[in-house]
């Protein structure tokens, strides 16, 4: 399997490093740590579902899916801030 594959495997709900990396690379620093905490989950969920190679399903959401989502979300935004 190439890295050209694993570029286009499918995401899933459970796969929250990668949804927060999709993210970060959408938004960028656009998105700060206190403006990511402050995303309603309404909103956070349909951005999710227009990633790219996303196949999970809206009814299969949780809020611990988001909320992890969020905490990666940072975790990505504050790694690019590293000088």
């Amino acid at each position: 399997m190439s890295f050209k594959d694993i570029e286009n495997m499918p995401i899933y709900w459970p796969d929250h490093e990668d949804i927060a990396m999709a993210l970060y690379d959408r938004f960028g620093i656009e998105y700060n740590e206190s403006k990511i905490y402050r995303v309603r989950f309404t909103e956070l969920i349909e951005w999710v579902l227009e990633i790219p190679n996303f196949a999970g399903k809206r009814e299969d959401c949780s809020e611990a899916h988001l909320e992890q989502i969020q905490a990666k979300w940072v975790y990505e935004w504050r790694d690019n801030q590293k000088p």
